[in-house]
């Protein structure tokens, strides 16, 4: 299994974008920009003010994301990384021994179909909330991400200060909403 990638040269990568700063965290290891202030300097755009999002929608995202995880369903070891519109509807589902690499694919996915940015959409992922994750989110526009389990404390951090709505802890009828409390509501 090969893959052989070719650039266009029309929309070549600013290589400065691009630098990592390698040092260990309790995500994944060694992931990369970690720091605020790298993604400060992207100046990426804003997120939308919305979706506005019913709570019983957004307890109701585990359970579709648990019967739609079919190789979880098989072999019990894959994370899992979803995306859903306001509604509650899913949209596309990944998996992947790595919590980092369903959300890369589920990114992958919906750039080479045309779906990004996710501003109007919701993310939810089987795992912890990392640093790393809301990086991907924020990058592919995401206002809502949300985690069946808890969110590191830099998580939080960067889902505060650019805006995107953090919900942890996301189990039966309860979750824990840690940033942009305001997109969700009736």
């Amino acid at each position: 299994n090969s893959l052989d990638v070719r650039l266009s040269g029309e929309k070549l990568p600013e290589l400065s974008q691009l630098e990592r700063h390698f040092f260990t965290n309790s995500a994944c290891g060694i992931c990369g920009a970690t720091m605020l202030d790298d993604l400060r300097s992207r100046n990426l755009p804003a997120l939308p003010t919305g979706p506005q999002v019913a709570p019983d929608v957004i307890t109701g995202l585990p359970q579709v994301l648990q019967d739609e995880q079919h190789i979880f369903e098989r072999t019990g070891g894959l994370h899992a990384a979803a995306l859903f519109d306001a509604a509650g509807n899913l949209l596309a589902l990944r998996e992947d021994v790595g919590r980092h690499n369903a959300l890369d694919k589920l990114i992958g996915w919906a750039l080479m179909n045309g779906q990004l940015p996710f501003h109007d959409k919701i993310i939810l992922v089987s795992g912890r909330a990392s640093y790393e994750l809301l990086q991907k989110c924020l990058v592919a526009g995401a206002p809502i991400f949300c985690a069946v389990s808890a969110p590191s404390s830099l998580a939080v951090e960067v889902a505060a200060a650019f805006g995107i709505t953090l919900v942890g802890f996301l189990r039966g009828a309860r979750f824990n909403v840690y940033t942009g409390a305001e997109r969700i509501g009736e």
